[in-house]
């Protein structure tokens, strides 16, 4: 086999029954798909090789049993190692791993674990205890497998709090936002009543101010009779204006046939007769005492001017 793969002389010729023996291959990486299409290789031993990691996939090899992976340079584990189920005996010897991964609970069937001669967690090193021998491995394992599985029971309880806390969380929220709605509806409800009560407010408005035109319409005709009643008033007026013509025409024409007898008594022959030279003297008479009576004279002016 090559450096770096374990690709080129068969894994096959490697195959002793069910035994892969891969150790001293100076490794640099696990040829995983390789070792897939061997299912009957169910004791593994890649010891004593350069491994600093296991690829993710190789927790696909479920057919595995026995593993031996020490004296390498494996800092971690595969998050997912505990899909390796079939898996009894674990040789981890002589690597740099400091935890192991909380599937490692998923190992029902481990029973023999060695993982001595690596910077372990002091907590994880003092449950894993020696393995300096056969018992000492097999409690190595049983103690290993039940931390784990208490961590495992841990982080579970602590999600489920945690699932538990956003589960709360999220009705909180919801109830939050129900409270919400809500209040929008109820001031929506409020907006649109008040909306509907100034729109009546208006409404009732708009119906008085009709209702009062309605009425001054109908006042209207009364007071537009009115003032043809009280034009009636005026109508005596009329009557007496007409009535002072009237006894203004008398008088005129009066004046008239005063003044044409004067002018006859004084322009004809006849004003040598005694009738016309009493009419003379009269005339005279009035002319001079019109002359000295001012009212009067205003009075005539007036008559003149209408």
């Amino acid at each position: 086999m090559s450096r770096g793969g374990g690709k080129g002389q068969g894994l096959k010729d490697k195959l002793d029954g069910n035994e892969l023996d891969l150790s001293l291959c100076d490794l640099n990486e696990v040829p995983v798909r390789e070792l897939a299409a061997l299912p009957k290789a169910t004791v593994l031993d890649l010891s004593c090789n350069n491994l600093i990691s296991l690829p993710s996939d190789f927790c696909s090899l479920m057919h595995l049993v026995k593993l031996d992976l020490s004296k390498n340079r494996l800092q971690q584990l595969p998050l997912d190692f505990g899909r390796l189920v079939n898996l009894q005996h674990l040789d981890l010897l002589n690597n740099r791993l400091v935890t192991l991964p909380v599937s490692f609970a998923q190992l029902k069937n481990l029973k023999w674990l060695d993982l001595k001669d690596n910077p372990l967690d002091p907590v994880l090193a003092k449950v894993a205890g020696d393995c300096l021998d056969e018992k000492q491995c097999k409690q190595a394992a049983v103690r290993v497998l039940q931390h784990m599985k208490a961590i495992q029971s841990e982080q579970d309880r602590q999600r489920q709090q945690k699932l538990q806390a956003e589960r709360e969380m999220e009705k909180k929220r919801e109830a939050e936002q129900r409270a919400k709605e809500a209040q929008e509806r109820e001031l929506r409800k409020r907006e649109k009543a008040e909306e509907k009560e100034r729109r009546r407010r208006e409404y009732d408005a708009q119906k008085a101010a009709k209702q009062e035109m309605e009425k001054k319409t109908k006042k209207e005709p009364v007071q537009t009779r009115k003032p043809a009643s009280s034009s009636r008033p005026p109508q005596p007026s009329r009557h007496r204006h007409s009535w002072s013509r009237s006894v203004l025409r008398v008088v005129l024409f009066m004046l008239f046939c005063i003044l044409c007898t004067v002018a006859a008594c004084k322009l004809t022959e006849l004003q040598h007769q005694p009738l016309c030279v009493s009419v003379n003297t009269l005339f005279e008479d009035v002319v001079a005492a019109l002359q000295n009576h001012k009212t009067l004279q205003n009075l005539l002016q007036q008559n003149s001017q209408r």
